[in-house]
């Protein structure tokens, strides 16, 4: 040890070129081995496959009320956290049991497949088989973590639609009959113009229509998968637990250790040029 700070006390060039170099490595490499966080994303976007088009279901209008007979129009929502062992596996298998049931993946997305792997996947279902799909899918995971149902009432939404677009078929009926007895280009002209601004009226609103029939027959189903409870969106209330601690502290080791094996491999590739500078500098400074 005396003979170290001796030699360190003695070559101080050297020293302070060696510290600079091994500052640049670690700072060069560890930025890129720091741990991700779960990604977030936007799970409730419109979907693309409907295949409907024109509007969106928030555009509010004059409302009316339902008469008591009515059926009442509902789009579904559910959100599972699911713990599982192999979030892959499972994955293919929600896949495989939507579209048995009828529906379709709408998005699937993994993160972090290296470590604690977690996924989050949306599917569509029809409605009826809501249920039945819900129970299917918590079969497969290790554990439930949380499970959410929602349902939004658009029934006065789309008895509004239904009005406007009866009061637009019947003011283009009037047109037409304006159309037909109608001489003059100007009046013509002018009638074909308040036509086609009609038309366009109503070709948003069967598209609106359209969109809440569809969102209503298809329910959403949004699965969040992991192996680390911790690592779901909904985390219990109680989130100090001895076996997930030990899970932490394992992966926190590895990564560390997975550190200090890439900054010994960044020294030995720079020995290169780190051994020749040494002898060099040793060999003026003895000189001196």
């Amino acid at each position: 040890m005396n003979s170290l700070i001796n030699w360190i006390k003695k070559n101080k060039l050297m020293t302070v070129l060696i510290l600079v170099i091994i500052y640049l490595v670690l700072n060069n490499q560890l930025r890129f081995f720091l741990p991700t966080g779960f990604k977030t994303s936007n799970h409730y976007a419109k979907d693309e496959r409907l295949g409907i088009g024109g509007g969106s279901p928030q555009d509010s209008f004059s409302s009316l009320p339902p008469t008591e007979t009515q059926s009442r129009l509902v789009i579904k929502e559910s959100y599972l956290s699911l713990v599982v062992k192999n979030v892959v596996e499972i994955q293919k298998k929600i896949v495989e049991k939507t579209q048995k049931l009828g529906g379709f993946m709408v998005q699937s997305y993994f993160d972090n497949p290296q470590e604690a792997a977690s996924a989050t996947i949306i599917v569509r279902i029809p409605a009826k088989k809501l249920d039945q799909a819900l129970n299917e899918f918590k079969k497969l995971a290790v554990k439930v973590v949380s499970e959410n149902l929602s349902g939004t009432d658009l029934t006065e939404e789309y008895t509004d639609i239904e009005a406007r677009l009866n009061t637009l078929y019947k003011t283009k009926t009037k047109f037409e009959e304006i159309m037909e007895k109608a001489t003059k280009v100007q009046d013509i002209l002018e009638v074909q113009r308040e036509l086609i601004n009609l038309q366009f009226q109503i070709d948003a609103l069967v598209g609106q229509k359209k969109y809440l029939e569809k969102s209503a027959d298809l329910a959403k189903i949004t699965i969040y998968l992991s192996t680390d409870e911790l690592s779901l969106p909904y985390t219990p209330t109680d989130s100090w637990r001895p076996q997930v601690v030990f899970k932490q502290a394992v992966r926190s080791l590895i990564i560390n250790l997975r550190r200090l094996a890439t900054i010994g491999i960044w020294l030995i590739v720079y020995s290169i040029i780190i051994i020749p500078v040494f002898f060099i500098l040793r060999f003026f400074l003895k000189k001196r």
